[in-house]
């Protein structure tokens, strides 16, 4: 089963955590409408492993890899 990453550089290598999309409901009649849909990123931020690679991680996963490694 493959996740669907829309794109690489906006999604993390080491949990697979990438973009979603929200809408805001609006009351209009009886009747809930999305009025507007935006993308929300994930916190991506450049991080060192222990390779020496650089990624960039979210930051659950730098949170996971700084106690892993104290």
């Amino acid at each position: 089963m493959s996740i669907y990453r829309p794109n690489p550089m906006r999604a993390c290598p080491l949990c697979g955590k990438s973009s979603i999309i929200g809408g805001t409901r609006k009351l209009l009649r009886g009747h809930y409408n999305l009025t507007k849909t935006e993308r929300k990123y994930p916190n991506l931020q450049w991080v060192r492993l222990a390779s020496g690679r650089r990624v960039k991680a979210c930051t659950r996963c730098l949170k996971t890899l700084h106690r892993k490694a104290g």
